[in-house]
């Protein structure tokens, strides 16, 4: 009897169309569109369609994904390399400040998010509302070289970082582990920008001397028309890259965070013995406080890495008890800090740089103090890491909210 008709004849009994297939799996797909025609409602041959096309719908499906992923990252990456190199061109010119060349990478990453899992339209309305706001508000202050102003330059960059963040997160921006994905965004992001620059960097060095040999001197055009337009097209490409789960940074940056979190614990508690013995006093010397605000932020930066890299464990080891003790000797700093700031505030008075640097020390001292008791309940077994990370990835809006506040009111409040 033909197959097709032995298919139909046995709609109803599925273990002996299970049989047949298994007998001659090639004869039962070439008969099966035939009986599918017959019989577009079965239900059983339903199931039976899906499964002999699922598999080659699912490859065809992500082809189509990725295809459409690397186009979209190509088109980004380009105007991302074309925008940077226009708004150089102005800074140049004095048109615009310098600063203005973050837009010509960041809001084309956050593109990137949006375009790939696509926010709800009041998210999407903020984002871009808020991007076209700092431009303009960046660009309508005077070109003039104020503390108010300067403090401004510094902290729009950490506010549209935040802001990125909500791009990256989208409808699920209030979701912890989703903020703490952000957060490993950004490392392993770091780690494969980094080893794709230095490649670029030897392919540059290569060039240079290439064309010096000919008695051609291209340094200038080369570094404002090829150097710039890559490092911000290969900003797009780390993200597209990381996005897509490469398996090179994400599996290099744990080993990277248990590296570093020892090397900065030994490093830091030696250079503060030999602060403490040569007599350093950051009560008094202005460019010492500034340093010593640099090394603090650098420990907090380190510990956060190591965090985020730490993974959900339970079980305890040695890099979370180092981690502890990172976020111990950052309190310290800070709090040493923060005194000194106070005293230099009381003695001298008041200016931009000194609220600033009060401000984000106060942040900084009130973030550390949560991490080291979410650290201490976990270590003496209360809580699980994720309280750590909540730690963490909860207090990210308050940094963006600081940002904001000098960014857009210090100009005004002490122009």
């Amino acid at each position: 009897m033909d197959i097709n008709n032995l298919i139909i004849e046995n709609i109803a009994n599925p273990h002996e169309l299970e049989r047949m297939f298994r007998k001659e799996p090639e004869a039962f797909k070439r008969s099966f569109s035939y009986a599918w025609e017959q019989n577009p409602d079965s239900q059983v041959l339903a199931v039976w369609y899906e499964r002999l096309h699922f598999k080659e719908m699912a490859n065809t499906d992500k082809t189509s994904l990725l295809q459409k992923d690397f186009l979209s990252m190509g088109i980004l990456a380009i105007l991302a390399g074309i925008s940077t190199r226009i708004i150089l061109h102005f800074a140049e010119l004095q048109a615009i400040a310098p600063i203005n060349l973050v837009f010509g990478i960041l809001p084309f990453i956050a593109a990137y998010f949006v375009y790939n899992n696509t926010p709800k339209k009041n998210i999407l309305y903020t984002l871009a509302s808020l991007f076209l706001i700092s431009g303009f508000y960046l660009n309508m202050l005077p070109l003039e070289h104020k503390d108010s102003i300067i403090l401004a330059y510094l902290h729009l960059p950490i506010f549209l970082w935040v802001l990125l963040g909500l791009a990256f997160t989208g409808n699920e921006y209030g979701i912890g582990s989703t903020r703490l994905a952000y957060l490993k965004f950004n490392g392993e992001f770091c780690i494969l920008y980094a080893s794709m620059a230095i490649s670029g960097m030897l392919l540059t060095a290569l060039t240079m001397q290439l064309f010096a040999f000919i008695g051609m001197d291209i340094e200038e055009f080369y570094f404002k028309n090829v150097v710039l337009f890559g490092a911000a097209a290969l900003a797009i490409v780390a993200t597209y890259l990381v996005s897509r789960n490469l398996k090179l940074a994400k599996n290099i940056a744990p080993y990277i965070a248990k590296i570093f979190s020892p090397l900065v614990l030994a490093t830091l508690l030696v250079y503060l013995i030999a602060v403490i013995w040569v007599g350093k006093n950051p009560f008094l010397d202005r460019n010492f406080l500034i340093s010593f605000n640099g090394i603090l932020l650098s420990v907090l930066a380190v510990t956060i890495f190591s965090i985020t890299e730490s993974g959900t464990d339970e079980k305890k080891n040695i890099s979370d008890y180092i981690n502890f003790a990172l976020i111990v000797l950052a309190l310290i700093i800070d709090s040493v800090a923060l005194s000194a700031i106070v005293f230099r505030l009381s003695s001298y008075g008041i200016t931009p740089n000194r609220v600033a640097v009060l401000g984000v020390n106060i942040l900084i001292w009130a973030n550390l103090i949560w991490t080291m008791l979410s650290y201490m309940r976990f270590l003496q077994n209360k809580t699980g890491p994720s309280t750590i990370q909540d730690s963490v990835t909860k207090y990210l809006p308050v940094y963006g909210f600081w940002a904001a506040f000098v960014t857009f009111t210090f100009p005004l409040i002490f122009y």
